[in-house]
């Protein structure tokens, strides 16, 4: 995404050991991406993730009895299609992402700093 459509001023995630990372924190520092955690405890410091990650566990996670990881997959990559292509987000104006990106690829700033 950072090669198609630049890398923002930072980002902004919660202290989980992925995150935390070496790798992930040079890879970050190498493309000038500042990394911004939230307070331990404080998951409303990042409610858009908090809420994607709630709306996957209840709809996937959930859902299903899964007999292995490829299962896993097929499922969410089929979750992911109906979520981003086809399913209507209110934060987006009622349109899934699919139809909303064109009018961020044409809009100056398309990144902005996060606020601390």
């Amino acid at each position: 995404m950072v090669d198609c459509y630049g890398a923002p001023n930072a980002i902004r995630l919660d202290n989980g050991p992925e995150l935390v990372s070496q790798a992930f924190t040079e890879w970050a520092a190498a493309k000038g991406i500042a990394v911004r955690y939230i307070q331990p405890g404080k998951p409303n410091q990042n409610a858009f993730i908090e809420r994607f990650n709630r709306t996957y566990r209840t709809e996937v996670l959930d859902a299903h009895l899964f007999a292995n990881l490829e299962q896993v997959q097929a499922i969410t990559d089929q979750w992911l299609v109906e979520y981003n292509e086809y399913r209507p987000h209110e934060a987006l104006g009622g349109v899934p992402p699919a139809q909303y990106m064109p009018r961020l690829t044409h809009a100056p700033n398309l990144y902005r700093p996060l606020s601390t």
